[in-house]
């Protein structure tokens, strides 16, 4: 029976650029950093709240066949790839802090049915979308 969620692969365009990035910028913390055979790295970060919890960072390669390489390195490039999403306690200060640290934002905070939402890109070009949750119901979407 699945328990939880343990692993997120974010494909990355430099694993030591995208480390450096989720941990000085974000505030995530390193969990592994490995070398093993043929020179693979295994790379994975995690949040201090939600240490059960590995972001794998990779970049795109075998035995991903070449021709979805490329499409993924396309999207990386042009800032469309999906990321992560994450919770925060309040968005509007988190993109204040984030965006003084350089990030980019392809959305400003804005009131949501489920909370403030604000959409980020982390140094590759993947999304990440912030939320400051509150309650809602279906109703609220109507």
């Amino acid at each position: 029976m699945i328990t939880n969620v343990s692993i997120a692969s974010v494909f990355v365009k430099d694993v030591d650029a995208s480390k450096a990035f989720y941990i000085d910028v974000l505030g995530f913390q390193e969990h592994t950093d490995i070398t093993l055979g043929e020179g693979y790295r295994w790379c994975t970060v995690k949040s201090p709240t939600q240490p059960d919890l590995q972001i794998h960072l990779t970049v795109p390669g075998p035995p991903i066949p070449d021709d979805l390489v490329a499409s993924i390195n396309r999207a990386l490039d042009a800032g469309n790839m999906f990321g992560i999403g994450v919770n925060v306690d309040d968005c509007r200060k988190t993109y204040e802090d984030l965006q003084a640290k350089g990030v980019e934002f392809i959305q400003p905070p804005e009131e949501r049915p489920y909370g403030v939402e604000a959409v980020a890109r982390d140094n590759s070009g993947n999304w990440m979308v912030l939320v400051e949750p509150k309650e809602y119901s279906p109703a609220d979407f109507a």
